[in-house]
Protein backbone atom coordinates (compact mmCIF):
# COMPACT_ATOMS: atom_id res chain seq x y z
CA UNK A 1 0.00 0.00 0.00
CA UNK A 2 1.27 3.63 -0.50
CA UNK A 3 0.02 6.98 0.03
CA UNK A 4 -1.92 9.21 -2.23
CA UNK A 5 -0.26 7.96 -5.89
CA UNK A 6 0.93 4.45 -6.53
CA UNK A 7 1.51 2.67 -10.17
CA UNK A 8 -1.72 3.09 -10.84
CA UNK A 9 -2.86 6.59 -11.01
CA UNK A 10 -3.71 8.22 -14.16
CA UNK A 11 -2.41 11.35 -13.98
CA UNK A 12 -3.19 14.50 -16.22
CA UNK A 13 -0.40 17.34 -16.40
CA UNK A 14 -1.63 21.19 -16.59
CA UNK A 15 0.46 23.29 -18.54
CA UNK A 16 2.02 20.31 -20.21
CA UNK A 17 3.29 22.46 -23.30
CA UNK A 18 5.26 24.95 -21.21
CA UNK A 19 9.17 24.47 -20.89
CA UNK A 20 8.44 23.35 -16.72
CA UNK A 21 5.72 20.81 -17.84
CA UNK A 22 7.34 19.38 -20.85
CA UNK A 23 10.46 19.34 -19.03
CA UNK A 24 9.03 17.40 -15.70
CA UNK A 25 6.58 15.45 -18.06
CA UNK A 26 9.43 13.59 -19.60
CA UNK A 27 10.78 13.01 -16.45
CA UNK A 28 7.88 11.68 -14.57
CA UNK A 29 7.41 9.50 -17.75
CA UNK A 30 10.82 8.13 -17.59
CA UNK A 31 10.35 7.52 -13.69
CA UNK A 32 7.25 5.14 -14.65
CA UNK A 33 4.37 7.51 -14.03
CA UNK A 34 1.07 6.68 -15.62
CA UNK A 35 0.65 10.49 -17.36
CA UNK A 36 -1.92 9.88 -19.70
CA UNK A 37 -3.07 13.37 -20.88
CA UNK A 38 -2.11 16.65 -20.54
CA UNK A 39 -4.50 19.70 -20.54
CA UNK A 40 -3.88 22.96 -22.15
CA UNK A 41 -6.70 25.82 -23.36
CA UNK A 42 -6.40 25.88 -26.85
CA UNK A 43 -4.08 22.97 -27.44
CA UNK A 44 -6.43 20.48 -27.70
CA UNK A 45 -5.27 18.23 -30.21
CA UNK A 46 -1.80 18.60 -29.57
CA UNK A 47 0.54 15.51 -28.26
CA UNK A 48 3.69 16.12 -25.65
CA UNK A 49 5.77 13.64 -25.22
CA UNK A 50 3.31 11.19 -26.73
CA UNK A 51 0.87 12.31 -24.17
CA UNK A 52 -2.20 13.56 -26.09
CA UNK A 53 -3.82 17.25 -25.21
CA UNK A 54 -6.73 18.29 -24.44
CA UNK A 55 -7.97 22.05 -24.23
CA UNK A 56 -9.70 21.52 -20.93
CA UNK A 57 -9.42 19.01 -17.57
CA UNK A 58 -13.05 17.55 -17.78
CA UNK A 59 -12.44 16.32 -21.55
CA UNK A 60 -8.76 14.86 -20.51
CA UNK A 61 -10.13 12.79 -17.33
CA UNK A 62 -13.07 11.58 -19.31
CA UNK A 63 -10.97 10.37 -22.38
CA UNK A 64 -7.96 8.93 -20.27
CA UNK A 65 -10.11 7.72 -17.63
CA UNK A 66 -7.32 9.86 -15.08
CA UNK A 67 -8.12 10.27 -11.61
CA UNK A 68 -4.58 12.69 -10.50
CA UNK A 69 -3.43 16.05 -11.86
CA UNK A 70 -0.28 17.88 -11.66
CA UNK A 71 -0.51 21.76 -12.17
CA UNK A 72 2.93 23.22 -13.67
CA UNK A 73 0.73 26.29 -14.65
CA UNK A 74 2.43 29.61 -14.20
CA UNK A 75 1.26 31.89 -10.56
CA UNK A 76 -1.28 34.19 -12.99
CA UNK A 77 -3.12 31.41 -14.08
CA UNK A 78 -2.73 28.97 -11.53
CA UNK A 79 -5.60 29.82 -9.34
CA UNK A 80 -7.66 28.91 -12.28
CA UNK A 81 -6.10 25.88 -12.97
CA UNK A 82 -6.37 24.59 -9.68
CA UNK A 83 -10.40 25.16 -9.51
CA UNK A 84 -10.77 23.73 -13.06
CA UNK A 85 -9.08 20.63 -11.28
CA UNK A 86 -11.08 20.47 -8.11
CA UNK A 87 -13.99 20.97 -10.05
CA UNK A 88 -13.77 17.30 -11.96
CA UNK A 89 -15.49 14.30 -9.74
CA UNK A 90 -13.02 11.61 -11.27
CA UNK A 91 -9.75 13.61 -9.95
CA UNK A 92 -9.02 12.44 -6.53
CA UNK A 93 -5.75 14.24 -6.35
CA UNK A 94 -4.27 17.47 -7.30
CA UNK A 95 -0.63 18.36 -6.86
CA UNK A 96 0.08 22.25 -7.74
CA UNK A 97 4.27 22.57 -7.98
CA UNK A 98 4.17 26.36 -9.28
CA UNK A 99 5.09 28.88 -6.19
CA UNK A 100 3.98 32.21 -6.10
CA UNK A 101 0.29 31.92 -6.81
CA UNK A 102 -1.20 34.89 -5.41
CA UNK A 103 -2.50 34.41 -1.82
CA UNK A 104 -6.17 35.47 -2.56
CA UNK A 105 -6.70 32.99 -5.34
CA UNK A 106 -5.52 29.98 -3.23
CA UNK A 107 -7.84 31.27 -0.65
CA UNK A 108 -10.75 30.74 -3.62
CA UNK A 109 -8.84 27.52 -4.39
CA UNK A 110 -8.88 26.38 -0.78
CA UNK A 111 -12.43 27.24 0.13
CA UNK A 112 -13.32 24.99 -3.58
CA UNK A 113 -11.57 22.16 -1.96
CA UNK A 114 -13.76 21.98 1.27
CA UNK A 115 -16.64 21.67 -1.13
CA UNK A 116 -14.54 18.44 -2.47
CA UNK A 117 -13.36 14.90 -1.08
CA UNK A 118 -10.16 15.22 -3.38
CA UNK A 119 -6.23 15.90 -1.79
CA UNK A 120 -4.98 19.04 -2.92
CA UNK A 121 -0.70 18.78 -2.56
CA UNK A 122 0.48 22.19 -2.42
CA UNK A 123 0.75 25.66 -3.78
CA UNK A 124 4.62 25.77 -4.05
CA UNK A 125 5.80 21.98 -3.36
CA UNK A 126 7.85 20.04 -4.86
CA UNK A 127 5.24 17.07 -5.23
CA UNK A 128 4.77 13.19 -3.93
CA UNK A 129 6.59 10.13 -4.68
CA UNK A 130 6.20 6.85 -3.78
CA UNK A 131 9.66 4.76 -4.76
CA UNK A 132 9.43 2.84 -7.58
CA UNK A 133 5.98 3.27 -8.79
CA UNK A 134 5.36 6.76 -9.64
CA UNK A 135 6.31 10.47 -8.98
CA UNK A 136 4.11 13.56 -8.92
CA UNK A 137 6.10 16.89 -9.51
CA UNK A 138 9.78 17.90 -9.37
CA UNK A 139 11.20 15.49 -6.65
CA UNK A 140 14.45 13.84 -7.71
CA UNK A 141 13.59 10.26 -8.15
CA UNK A 142 17.03 9.14 -8.00
CA UNK A 143 17.55 9.28 -4.47
CA UNK A 144 14.69 7.33 -3.33
CA UNK A 145 14.06 4.10 -1.98
CA UNK A 146 11.15 2.09 -2.11
CA UNK A 147 10.92 1.20 1.87
CA UNK A 148 8.89 1.35 4.85
CA UNK A 149 9.42 5.05 6.47
CA UNK A 150 6.63 7.75 5.10
CA UNK A 151 8.05 11.37 5.11
CA UNK A 152 6.13 14.58 4.61
CA UNK A 153 7.81 18.04 4.35
CA UNK A 154 6.84 21.71 4.17
CA UNK A 155 10.72 22.54 2.58
CA UNK A 156 11.76 20.47 -0.95
CA UNK A 157 15.44 20.93 -0.04
CA UNK A 158 14.86 19.61 3.54
CA UNK A 159 13.31 16.75 1.71
CA UNK A 160 16.00 15.89 -0.36
CA UNK A 161 18.71 15.76 2.15
CA UNK A 162 17.08 13.76 4.59
CA UNK A 163 15.91 11.02 1.88
CA UNK A 164 19.31 11.43 0.67
CA UNK A 165 20.40 10.70 4.33
CA UNK A 166 17.85 7.79 4.53
CA UNK A 167 18.58 5.91 1.33
CA UNK A 168 22.71 6.08 2.14
CA UNK A 169 21.61 4.05 5.58
CA UNK A 170 19.58 1.79 3.58
CA UNK A 171 16.05 2.90 4.93
CA UNK A 172 13.85 3.26 2.10
CA UNK A 173 10.37 5.47 1.61
CA UNK A 174 6.70 4.15 1.60
CA UNK A 175 5.74 7.55 0.19
CA UNK A 176 7.05 10.90 0.57
CA UNK A 177 4.54 14.14 0.72
CA UNK A 178 6.07 18.23 0.26
CA UNK A 179 3.00 20.08 1.62
CA UNK A 180 4.44 22.91 0.37
CA UNK A 181 5.49 26.14 2.21
CA UNK A 182 3.08 29.13 1.53
CA UNK A 183 0.96 30.69 4.48
CA UNK A 184 -2.12 28.80 2.43
CA UNK A 185 -1.59 24.79 1.24
CA UNK A 186 -3.78 22.10 0.56
CA UNK A 187 -2.77 19.04 2.09
CA UNK A 188 -1.70 19.85 5.88
CA UNK A 189 0.67 18.31 8.48
CA UNK A 190 -1.95 15.84 10.47
CA UNK A 191 -3.75 15.67 7.13
CA UNK A 192 -0.59 13.62 5.95
CA UNK A 193 -0.13 11.67 9.48
CA UNK A 194 -3.38 10.69 9.22
CA UNK A 195 -3.07 8.91 5.95
CA UNK A 196 0.96 7.83 6.78
CA UNK A 197 -1.26 6.12 10.43
CA UNK A 198 -3.52 4.17 7.91
CA UNK A 199 -0.62 3.13 5.88
CA UNK A 200 -0.11 -0.73 7.45
CA UNK A 201 3.22 -0.32 4.57
CA UNK A 202 4.14 2.45 6.71
CA UNK A 203 6.29 1.80 9.63
CA UNK A 204 7.42 5.40 11.26
CA UNK A 205 7.51 9.02 9.60
CA UNK A 206 9.64 11.63 9.19
CA UNK A 207 8.00 15.20 9.42
CA UNK A 208 10.14 18.21 8.28
CA UNK A 209 8.77 21.58 9.34
CA UNK A 210 10.09 25.33 9.63
CA UNK A 211 9.53 28.22 11.46
CA UNK A 212 5.97 30.24 11.05
CA UNK A 213 2.58 29.33 12.07
CA UNK A 214 1.47 26.55 14.28
CA UNK A 215 0.95 23.72 11.91
CA UNK A 216 4.09 21.75 13.90
CA UNK A 217 2.52 22.01 17.02
CA UNK A 218 -0.78 21.46 15.45
CA UNK A 219 0.60 18.07 13.64
CA UNK A 220 2.43 17.21 17.62
CA UNK A 221 -1.01 17.44 19.48
CA UNK A 222 -2.34 14.64 16.55
CA UNK A 223 0.75 12.87 17.20
CA UNK A 224 0.41 12.58 20.91
CA UNK A 225 -3.34 11.77 21.16
CA UNK A 226 -4.24 9.81 17.68
CA UNK A 227 -0.54 8.43 15.91
CA UNK A 228 0.58 4.87 17.05
CA UNK A 229 3.12 4.71 13.88
CA UNK A 230 6.45 6.38 15.27
CA UNK A 231 7.30 10.08 14.02
CA UNK A 232 10.73 11.67 13.82
CA UNK A 233 11.36 15.03 13.42
CA UNK A 234 13.18 18.18 12.08
CA UNK A 235 12.54 21.74 12.56
CA UNK A 236 14.42 24.18 10.46
CA UNK A 237 15.35 27.65 11.41
CA UNK A 238 16.27 27.28 15.00
CA UNK A 239 18.64 30.70 14.43
CA UNK A 240 16.01 32.69 12.58
CA UNK A 241 15.61 36.50 14.43
CA UNK A 242 11.84 36.94 14.59
CA UNK A 243 9.11 38.65 12.34
CA UNK A 244 11.98 37.86 10.08
CA UNK A 245 10.67 36.15 6.95
CA UNK A 246 13.12 33.18 6.49
CA UNK A 247 12.69 31.71 3.03
CA UNK A 248 9.05 29.87 2.67
CA UNK A 249 6.04 32.37 2.88
CA UNK A 250 4.83 30.82 5.69
CA UNK A 251 8.05 30.81 7.84
CA UNK A 252 8.19 33.92 9.44
CA UNK A 253 7.90 34.32 13.66
CA UNK A 254 5.20 36.56 15.11
CA UNK A 255 6.24 36.55 18.21
CA UNK A 256 2.89 35.57 20.14
CA UNK A 257 4.97 32.52 21.27
CA UNK A 258 3.80 29.65 18.99
CA UNK A 259 5.31 29.25 15.80
CA UNK A 260 9.34 29.77 16.67
CA UNK A 261 11.73 26.58 16.15
CA UNK A 262 12.09 25.90 19.83
CA UNK A 263 8.04 25.71 20.44
CA UNK A 264 7.74 23.14 17.72
CA UNK A 265 10.94 21.25 19.14
CA UNK A 266 9.19 21.23 22.43
CA UNK A 267 5.51 20.61 21.58
CA UNK A 268 7.17 17.51 19.14
CA UNK A 269 9.11 16.24 21.46
CA UNK A 270 5.89 16.58 24.39
CA UNK A 271 4.26 14.14 21.66
CA UNK A 272 6.99 11.34 22.09
CA UNK A 273 8.57 12.16 18.86
CA UNK A 274 12.75 12.99 18.85
CA UNK A 275 13.41 15.85 16.83
CA UNK A 276 17.05 15.88 15.92
CA UNK A 277 19.05 18.74 14.82
CA UNK A 278 20.74 17.61 11.16
CA UNK A 279 19.31 15.41 8.87
CA UNK A 280 21.70 12.77 10.22
CA UNK A 281 20.53 12.91 13.42
CA UNK A 282 17.06 12.52 11.96
CA UNK A 283 17.92 9.26 10.24
CA UNK A 284 19.77 8.36 13.81
CA UNK A 285 15.83 8.54 15.47
CA UNK A 286 14.68 6.94 12.66
CA UNK A 287 16.82 3.96 13.27
CA UNK A 288 16.09 4.03 16.74
CA UNK A 289 12.13 3.77 16.40
CA UNK A 290 12.44 1.25 13.74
Amino acid sequence: MSVLVDEDSRVIVQGITGGEGKFHTEQMIEYGTNVVAGAVPGKGGQEVAGVPVYDTVAEAAEAEDADTSVVFVPPAFAGDACFEALGVDELDLVVTITEGIPTQDVSRVYRRLQETDAYLVGPNCPGVITPGEAKLGILPGNIFEAGRVGLVSRSGTLTYQVVDSLTQRGIGQSTAIGIGGDPIIGTSFVEALALFEQDDKTDAVVMCGEIGGEDEEEAAAYIDEYMTTPVAGFIAGRTAPPGKRMGHAGAIVSGSGTGTAQSKIDALESAGAPVGDTPEEVVDNVEDLL
